[in-house]
């Protein structure tokens, strides 16, 4: 991603995505013929929302563990699978657990599920610990500083650079990038400078062009075609599974949705579903509605046909 350099004291129009600020006179009646000072373009970038608080409850699924997370008053539902970045602030990886102080990183332009409590799917989560720390996660530009213009990156020979795979990179794959940067001490300078002990690139260029599609495809389709039963979501069995490579087979009374090894058997009006030879729960019924289209929770694509 190519960004461009913006001045301080427009930041908080990163919020709002491309604007322009324009700068006013001092003196809006003067008489006197004012200077046209020139106006300042902001370009786009990623923003994160952050969340932050203690795990108080952990619910697991099959490919999904969901953590409650409260802050006060708020309570918020992260999503978290294997391939989520976990570390503590000393950046070394942990796993997460009931009681943990923890601040979640999610990729705003992520889709989010409209229901309460808010339900993320974070990029990052970092728990907190009594060790020495810092993290940053943000974009930083060719220069190896933030977004903001506070934190500039000196990589030295020791520092860790990896991308989200726990593959090692160079220093160039940095420049453009959206880093988690861990450090344990900076200068008092405006930016602040740090060596970094560890780097990760969370930008993923070379990832499967195909299968992002098809997370697009699905995502789309889970917020237009669907409909809620208390709060549940439920979506487009068919639809959803071809898209993701089952064999979809009717039975008059649901469907068979397999895939190599995985078999499951979805009963319309039944709460229980067949997995291979178990059986498992579903929160909401599966139900056939126009089009002869069986719908399910929206739980039973993202636990176990992902």
């Amino acid at each position: 991603m190519n960004m461009k350099k913006f001045a301080p004291a427009a930041m908080t129009a990163l919020l709002f995505g491309s604007v322009v600020i324009p700068v006013a006179s001092a003196k809006e009646n003067s008489t006197e013929t004012e200077q046209q000072l020139p106006q300042i373009q902001i370009d786009p970038v990623h923003i994160f929302n952050t969340t932050y608080g203690t795990v108080e409850k952990v619910n697991s699924g099959e490919k999904i563990t969901y953590f409650t997370v409260k802050d006060g008053e708020q309570t918020n539902i992260l999503e978290i699978t294997k391939d989520t970045l976990v570390f503590d602030n000393t950046g070394k990886k942990v796993e997460l657990k009931e009681g943990d102080k923890i601040v979640a990183y999610t990729f705003a332009n992520k889709p989010q599920k409209l229901i309460y409590p808010p339900q993320f799917n974070p990029d990052v989560v970092i728990v907190e610990t009594k060790e020495a720390g810092f993290v940053e996660v943000d974009y930083f530009f060719e220069n190896l500083t933030n977004t903001y213009e506070m934190l500039k990156l000196n990589i030295g020979e020791n520092t860790e650079l990896l991308n989200t795979k726990g593959e090692k990179v160079s220093t160039k794959d940095l420049k453009e990038k959206n880093l988690v940067v861990f450090y344990t001490v900076s200068t008092k300078s405006i930016p602040a400078q740090t060596t970094p002990s560890k780097v990760i690139v969370l930008d993923e260029e070379s990832g499967n062009t195909t299968e992002n599609t098809v997370d697009a495809e699905i995502a789309e389709i889970i917020a237009t075609d669907y409909y809620e039963v208390d709060g549940t979501k439920m979506v487009p069995l068919r639809l959803i599974a071809e898209k993701l490579g089952y064999k979809v087979e009717s039975t008059g009374k649901g469907a068979i949705v397999s895939k190599g090894n995985l078999s499951y058997t979805i009963t319309r009006g039944e709460k229980m579903f067949g997995y291979n030879k178990a059986l498992r729960p579903l929160h909401t019924a599966p139900a056939l509605l126009e089009g002869n289209k069986t719908y399910v929770p929206v739980e039973f694509v993202e636990e176990y046909l992902k």
